[in-house]
């Protein structure tokens, strides 16, 4: 990926996504399982606004490993309410271009702002099929930002690159003729 490869617009993409998921989710749901066996989906939304956080922290000019990526939760009701600020905290700190080619320490080491902000294209986007696929509503994802995700997967995390330490699976098997989003999701991990 390009130092300076600017992917805020599909970032703001994925955060759409994400608000328009989290508007769908009733309190009765919170529990349910995900594809993230570690999370329930209270859980998921959890790590998911944390992690929005954490990138608006490193935005701003801090390191991620200060933050952790999650929040206390709110209420039941308050989910699209915590996701709404943390995205806006996450706009205003990587709305300055010259982010893009800034060292930034990331979860992943000290790479350029640009490959951060690419980094959470992909996160927000995974996490949104996780969410849809715990969900089982029929919530229709977006295409293009899933090939935007899944192309900068391919780069950032290579099949050969999950050992100790590197947060994401073992890439899944995968049919041919598999959806865009599911081959995403086989890319960082998710039993499909």
């Amino acid at each position: 990926m390009n130092a300076v490869q600017d992917a805020r617009p599909q970032y703001l993409l994925a955060l759409g996504q994400l608000e328009k998921l989290f508007a769908v989710i009733t309190p009765a749901e919170l529990d349910r399982p995900t594809p993230c066996e570690e999370f329930t989906l209270r859980q998921l939304l959890n790590h998911v606004v944390g992690g929005i956080h954490r990138f608006a922290y490193m935005g701003e000019g801090g390191r991620a490993e200060d933050v952790l990526p999650g929040i206390e939760d709110p209420s039941d009701e308050g989910w699209s309410a915590a996701l709404a600020r943390a995205g806006a905290r996450a706009t205003a700190a990587w709305a300055d271009d010259a982010k893009l080619g800034r060292p930034t320490f990331a979860p992943w080491g000290e790479v350029p702002g640009g490959m951060v902000v690419g980094g959470y294209v992909m996160e927000a986007t995974t996490h949104a099929w996780d969410i849809a696929k715990s969900l089982d509503n029929g919530f229709v994802l977006d295409d293009g930002l899933a090939h935007t995700a899944l192309a900068i997967a391919e780069v950032a995390l290579p099949a050969e690159s999950r050992v100790e330490g590197v947060p994401f699976a073992k890439m899944q098997p995968v049919a041919e003729d598999a959806d865009v989003h599911t081959r995403l999701a086989a890319w960082t991990g998710r039993t499909v």
